[in-house]
């Protein structure tokens, strides 16, 4: 059986090899290794521009919008907040414009941290730009132990039965997945289908698609089934 073509969003960074550092197209391996042992044919996807989306849409059977640094708060209307890091702003609009093309054209998406944002957004959805502040709290923010190396704290997410994201995890999943950003307002055709324990959405789905799931955790880091479910899908 062949294998589907998956694209998984990347960015620009200054990287190092040998004696040279130049601007390199990067995306943790995590993304393409998931994709891989689902049985899919990952290829990464740079930001350079507008031109390419529609082709990229053309070619591919499943997008994987990755994680990485918020999204800009004028990409939803809203007010920029200093304790955000820096936007990526040709990741944005690449982005944006390539989830907006994946839903118009019905390739199955996974949306993983900062994809799922990218999704909602897409959508004509917003975000809370600082999450502490709303919760008066950390536990959503919470990074890796410098001691042992671990992604954050772990807590429990309760996720709908009737949902593709249920169906492939169950009803509910721990998981690790610090963020200072989160859903607020849900875009068009999007419905919340998992919740943390103070009901900060942490899973979306997009109505009448053929797979477009949002989830504010990473799968690619560990437990495999979802990555199977969308696979699966892009068959």
């Amino acid at each position: 059986m062949s294998r589907p073509l998956i694209g998984i969003t990347a960015y620009f960074e200054a990287a190092r090899w040998s004696d040279w550092v130049r601007e390199a197209v990067l995306s943790p391996p995590s993304y393409a290794k998931a994709v891989d042992r689902a049985g899919g044919a990952p290829v990464v996807l740079p930001p350079l521009g507008l031109h390419a989306i529609e082709d990229y849409v053309q070619g591919l059977r499943g997008l994987v919008l990755a994680g990485g640094v918020e999204l800009a708060a004028s990409t939803y209307g809203g007010e920029e907040d200093e304790r955000v890091p820096e936007a990526q702003a040709h990741r944005d609009r690449f982005e944006l414009a390539l989830a907006r093309a994946a839903v118009r054209a019905d390739v199955p998406i996974l949306a993983i941290a900062r994809g799922m944002h990218v999704l909602n957004v897409a959508q004509g959805g917003t975000l809370i730009p600082w999450l502490p502040e709303v919760l008066d709290s950390e536990r959503h923010g919470e990074r890796a132990s410098e001691r042992t190396g671990e992604p954050g704290a772990a807590h429990t997410i309760q996720v709908s039965v009737s949902s593709k994201l249920g169906k492939a995890v169950g009803d509910r999943i721990e998981v690790t997945a610090p963020h200072h950003q989160s859903v607020r307002r849900l875009g068009s055709g999007l419905l919340a289908v998992a919740w943390a324990e103070d009901q900060i959405v942490e899973g979306i789905e997009l109505q009448g698609h053929r797979f477009g799931v949002g989830v504010q955790w990473h799968p690619e880091r560990g437990d495999g089934r979802l990555f199977d479910a969308f696979i699966e899908a892009a068959r």
